[in-house]
C-alpha cells in the first residue's frame, strides 16, 4: 500500500520527524532514555506492593507476568494517545507543506517503540535468568512484538486522522483507557479467577476475545513468563488484528488525506 510505502520512499523525513519527536521528549533532562524505562518500574513497583503483597495473587512469576504486560500495554497506550493529538500538534507544519502526512503519527509510534524495545530487552534477559527452559521459546516474542507493533501502528492512524475531523475523540480514548486498562488482564490472568467468575462465562468470552489488546498480550508474553510457546489463536489473532489495523488505517487515512490540511 502507497501509504506505507511512504515510509520507505521518505525515510529521510521520517526519520527527521522521529528526531525531533525523540528529542522533543528528552530535551532538558539529565537521565533522557533512561526516563523511558521509570514510568513501568515505578507502576510495577506499586503494583507488585498491592498485588503481590498487600492482596497476593496466585499467578506464578507474578513480577515478570506484570512487567511483561505493562510492557506491552504502556506502549499500545501511549502510543495511542500521543498518536491521536500527533496531526493536530503538527497542524503547523502540514498546513505549509504539502508531504506523507502519515508519516507523523508514525513517528510517534516509532518514538514510543524505543521504550517497548528497551523493555523487551529487559524481559528477555529476566525470562533467561528466572525461567529455565525460556531459552528456546523467548526469542518468539521480538516477531510477535513487531506485529504488536504494527497493530498499535495502525491503530494510532485511525485515531490520529478521527481526532482531526472530531476532536472529541483524544478525550474519550483518554477516558476510556483506565476501565480498560482494568479489563485486560495485566494484573490479573483468566487461569486464576474465582470459582465464582466461571458464572460468567460470556463475559469471560468478551474479555477473552472482544477485547483485541487480550490476545496480543498473551501471544507476546507468554514466551518471555511461561517460557513456552504461545497459544495458536492468540498469535492468529494477533497476525489478523496486525494486517486489519493497517488495512483499515490505510483506507480510512486516503479517505480523510484531502480534508487534514482543511480541518486543521
Amino acid at each position: 500500500m502507497a501509504v506505507y510505502a511512504d515510509l520507505l520512499r521518505y525515510r529521510e523525513l521520517f526519520a527527521n520527524l522521529f528526531r525531533r519527536n525523540f528529542q522533543a521528549r528528552y530535551r532538558g533532562s539529565v537521565l533522557g532514555i533512561a526516563w523511558s524505562l521509570v514510568n513501568p518500574l515505578v507502576l510495577m513497583g506499586v503494583y507488585l506492593l498491592v498485588f503481590g503483597v498487600l492482596f497476593p495473587q496466585t499467578v506464578s512469576n507474578y513480577p515478570l507476568y506484570l512487567l511483561a504486560g505493562l510492557a506491552c500495554w504502556i506502549f499500545f497506550a501511549s502510543s495511542l494517545q500521543a498518536g491521536t493529538r500527533s496531526l493536530v500538534d503538527s497542524a503547523d507544519l502540514i498546513r505549509k507543506v504539502r508531504f506523507p502526512r502519515q508519516l507523523v503519527p508514525f513517528a510517534v509510534v516509532a518514538t514510543q517503540l524505543v521504550t517497548f524495545g528497551l523493555m523487551l530487552a529487559i524481559l528477555i534477559v529476566l525470562s533467561l535468568v528466572f525461567i529455565s527452559g525460556s531459552r528456546g521459546t523467548v526469542w518468539l516474542s521480538v516477531p510477535l512484538a513487531a506485529l504488536f507493533a504494527c497493530m498499535v501502528a495502525g491503530l494510532s492512524l485511525i485515531v490520529a486522522c478521527l481526532n482531526v475531523l472530531y476532536r472529541d475523540v483524544e478525550h474519550i480514548l483518554a477516558a476510556a483507557l483506565l476501565p480498560w486498562f482494568f479489563l485486560t488482564p495485566i494484573l490479573w490472568n483468566f487461569a486464576d479467577l474465582p470459582a465464582k467468575a466461571e458464572k460468567h462465562q460470556t463475559l469471560l468470552h468478551i474479555l477473552r476475545w472482544g477485547n483485541f489488546v487480550t490476545p496480543p498480550i498473551y501471544a507476546v508474553r507468554d514466551p518471555i513468563w511461561l517460557g513456552q510457546t504461545p497459544r495458536l489463536a492468540d498469535v492468529l489473532y494477533l497476525a489478523v488484528a496486525a494486517v486489519v489495523a493497517l488495512a483499515v488505517g490505510a483506507l480510512f487515512f486516503r479517505r480523510v488525506d484531502d480534508r487534514i490540511a482543511i480541518e486543521l
